[in-house]
């Protein structure tokens, strides 16, 4: 395939879904640029990740269809990246999806010219994003933040500080994504 799959992955709270959605909106007008939606078997609550939800049962039809490129399973929900990436792709176009970590090793065997972000940021600001959203317990927000994943990330990963202003790591996300369709 011609283009570049951009994963973007890190822990929920980091500001993923606010750093994709800054460089949609400063490359509106790039042909060249697709964010994929996800589609997450949670109702969309306006508050998150703008995504496509289906119920289980719709998820597990369009899943044996054949309608996504990957899929995964976390915190108890199911998660799917459309096939229709791949068209962009075979396009040339530079493909950015919010990625779990644990997909990084499928995600590099399917396509291997993938660049990883790994987006960071202090646990304080993590927590209070979390408790923001409204969606989870002081309990389980805990239990997200004392979780340990293990990260299978490139060498050649990027790593981008989201502690702060969105504004300096949008940009920093910007001129990576224009890097990349210049290549």
């Amino acid at each position: 395939m011609k283009g570049s799959f951009v994963a973007v992955v890190g822990p929920s709270g980091v500001g993923k879904d606010s750093l994709i959605g800054f460089a949609s909106a400063r490359l509106a007008e790039a042909d060249w640029l697709r964010v994929v939606r996800r589609v997450v078997t949670r109702q969309a609550d306006g508050g998150s990740e703008d995504h496509d939800s289906l119920d289980l049962a719709g998820f597990a039809a369009a899943e044996r269809a054949g309608a996504f490129a990957l899929t995964w399973e976390a915190h108890g929900l199911r998660y799917g990246l459309p096939i229709a990436l791949e068209d962009d792709l075979r396009a040339g176009r530079v493909v950015v999806a919010n990625l779990s970590r644990a997909m990084i090793p499928t995600l590099l065997e399917r396509y291997p010219d993938t660049v990883v972000v790994a987006v960071l940021a202090d646990p304080k600001v993590i927590e209070r994003r979390l408790a923001g959203r409204g969606r989870e317990t002081a309990g389980s927000i805990q239990r997200r933040l004392d979780r340990q994943v293990s990260d299978h990330l490139p060498a050649n990963t990027v790593r981008i500080d989201n502690s702060g202003d969105l504004e300096q790591a949008g940009l920093q996300f910007v001129q990576l994504l224009n890097d990349i369709s210049r290549a």
